[in-house]
């Protein structure tokens, strides 16, 4: 059937199909219910406040305004929108079934999560080649605010151009099971065959998972390798910029496994219709979107964690604290740790 068939979208519309053909999922279970909205509201409750944080640390502290930390404000201005536009959208099509939000969001919905995504993709790939071009090349012309800010724009403009067909081969409609019982559908229609969404959903596996692991893995190897043969010279500035890369790296890592496995499922939808037709389709499809959903909230948990510089300005608005600069609390903490390596004068660098 269409309407079940033209719900296979790729990501991230994360939308499951309509379970037509078999209204009796688990995902009808109180059990299942309870334990999804759970999931989703946990998502939500931390992507929502983590990343709002991150935005607002480097709006509060002069010090952390720096061009890396600007793109790292981008990526989580992505990962919000992705956790508003997306996650509650999601769930209650999941728990009832049926498109309940109108024509409206129907095309204007599955538009603005693909774009999130995208730049949240696009972001990583920007700071992965900006820390590759001034550490592996030396590159010590540091990228101004203005070129930032057009990077940052262009980023938006690309992502919303490669999600448009989610907005434009859209349609909007009733599915009738009997005369006096039918359900609303917001469906992909494309034009021509079904085989111009395979290959706009094997386009997008490929823009979002394969071109983006092969440019951040060879940024990242080579950026480690660069900096395991420089170690004994600037130990302080390059023990800095190893954290720091460490912490970009396992960024791209967890985006990487959190998205795969959604993208695989989808795949092997393009591949073989009758995967549609599975058992629980839908509930492994809601557990495949559950996984990918978690990287949108966990990146401020690795700001905190792997980079001191973040971990404080967190500490200083969690803990209520009188509102220090960063450096004066930075250099506080030097004065009682001085072996550590991490060196609060370099806040005034473009690196986080």
């Amino acid at each position: 059937m269409r309407g079940c068939r033209q719900w296979k979208t790729p990501p991230p519309t994360t939308f499951p199909p309509p379970n037509l053909l078999n209204l009796d999922d688990s995902t009808k279970l109180v059990g299942v219910q309870v334990v999804l909205i759970l999931a989703y509201s946990t998502i939500i409750l931390f992507g929502v406040t983590g990343n709002s944080l991150v935005i607002y640390v480097v709006y509060k502290f002069k010090n952390l305004r720096t061009v890396t930390n600007f793109f790292i404000v981008n990526l989580a201005v992505a990962d919000l929108l992705v956790n508003t536009l997306c996650l509650p959208f999601t769930l209650v099509y999941t728990l009832y079934d049926e498109w309940m939000f109108g024509q409206a969001l129907c095309f204007m919905l599955p538009f603005a999560q693909g774009m999130t995504v995208h730049v949240s993709t696009m972001t990583l790939n920007i700071i992965a080649l900006d820390r590759h071009r001034s550490i592996v090349h030396h590159m010590e012309t540091k990228m101004s605010r203005d070129l930032c800010a057009v990077v940052i724009v262009f980023s938006w403009a690309i992502s919303a151009l490669l999600a448009s067909p989610l907005a434009i081969f859209r349609e909007y409609g009733s599915f009738s099971f009997s005369p006096d019982e039918s359900i609303q559908v917001c469906t992909e229609k494309w034009p021509g065959s079904s085989m111009n969404g395979r290959i706009y959903s094997m386009s997008m596996l490929l823009v979002q998972v394969g071109v983006p692991l092969v440019i951040n893995s060879v940024a990242y190897i080579r950026i480690w390798n660069k900096l395991k043969k420089h170690m004994m010279c600037g130990r302080n500035d390059h023990q800095r910029r190893r954290k720091t890369t460490k912490m970009m790296l396992t960024m791209v890592v967890v985006f990487a496994v959190s998205w795969l496995p959604f993208h695989a499922f989808q795949l092997a939808i393009d591949i073989d219709s009758a995967v549609l037709h599975m058992k629980d389709f839908k509930l492994l499809f809601t557990v495949f979107h559950i996984i990918a959903m978690c990287s949108t909230c966990v990146n401020p948990i690795l700001y905190g964690w792997m980079n001191n510089n973040y971990r404080t300005a967190f500490l200083s608005v969690v803990k209520c604290y009188r509102p220090l600069s960063v450096r004066y609390r930075c250099s506080k903490e030097r004065e009682k740790e001085k072996d550590d390596d991490r060196v609060c004068s370099d806040l005034r660098s473009t690196n986080v």
